[in-house]
């Protein structure tokens, strides 16, 4: 059976008013990005503690922590990010979450991404080394701007590392937004990677984020497929609607729950059963 999640921090910066949201909507799972409007790995000891005990106290549990690893740029200094990492390794842990979200380094403006591709595999390859003895894997979404953007680059990155820590998340708005239909160019290349989705849709024409189904992600058709491989993992709603930024969106009560009500109606339809 597929499992819904979300980017709890989309309905309000405070768990209280997300947990209300996702428990009415019958969703019990989120992916955990940020608290009172701070970053997760941003968050102390004690905020971490008060933040799990609120969601816990609602029935809720982690799919993973939506963390900001591997968005910085290729040329800035990484074993200062390092320190990030461990600290996202440290909050999964603790929130007992089974995936760590990375991403593969802003690259420069005009440059050519295959420039720096040794750069980006050394520091995937260090994560992943790093992530080693923790009950975690590492999914890499495909952001824009990033070297691991577009299909061929997402399966050059989880095949070079060659490790069954690093799978990939499967966002189709994101490759709307590099001018990639995502099903019809991405699916047969990154299947046998896929572990994760986030649920999000886009115009082609113009980069827009739209509910499920309402534009150029091929939801339907990757969703069949999905199902017909076999398919048991998290889909996290990720909306947008309201606001999309380089390190969040958010989209209030209101749009997370057309949000839901879209992918949900979208899955009826198919007759696929879900959590």
């Amino acid at each position: 059976m597929w499992t819904l999640s979300g980017f709890a921090d989309e309905i309000s910066p405070d768990p209280a008013e997300q947990s209300r949201v996702l428990c009415d909507l019958g969703v019990n799972f989120l992916e955990f990005r940020s608290a009172w409007g701070t970053n997760v790995l941003d968050l102390d000891d004690e905020e971490l503690d008060r933040a799990a005990k609120i969601l816990a106290g609602n029935g809720l549990r982690i799919s993973s922590v939506g963390s900001p690893i591997g968005k910085i740029g290729i040329h800035d200094d990484f074993d200062d990010h390092l320190g990030r990492f461990d600290r996202a390794l440290r909050v999964a842990d603790v929130l007992g979450a089974p995936y760590i979200r990375i991403f593969s380094f802003w690259m420069p403006e005009d440059d050519d991404p295959g420039i720096h591709r040794d750069e980006v595999l050394r520091r995937i390859s260090e994560l992943v080394r790093r992530a080693a003895g923790h009950d975690v894997i590492l999914v890499h979404e495909n952001e824009k701007r990033i070297y691991g953007d577009i299909p061929e680059r997402c399966k050059d990155i989880v095949e070079s590392i060659g490790s069954p820590m690093l799978r990939l998340v499967w966002d189709p708005a994101n490759f709307v937004q590099c001018g990639v239909r995502p099903f019809t160019r991405g699916y047969q290349q990154l299947r046998s990677y896929v572990e994760y989705l986030h649920i999000k849709d886009a115009m082609m024409a113009t980069g827009a984020v739209v509910p499920a189904g309402a534009g150029d992600g091929e939801l339907v058709p990757t969703i069949r497929a999905l199902r017909a491989d076999g398919f048991d993992g998290f889909l996290s709603l990720e909306p947008h609607l309201a606001l999309g930024e380089d390190f969040g969106g958010f989209s209030g009560p209101k749009l997370f729950g057309t949000a839901h009500g879209a992918f949900a109606t979208m899955l009826d339809n198919e007759n696929i059963e879900y959590r």
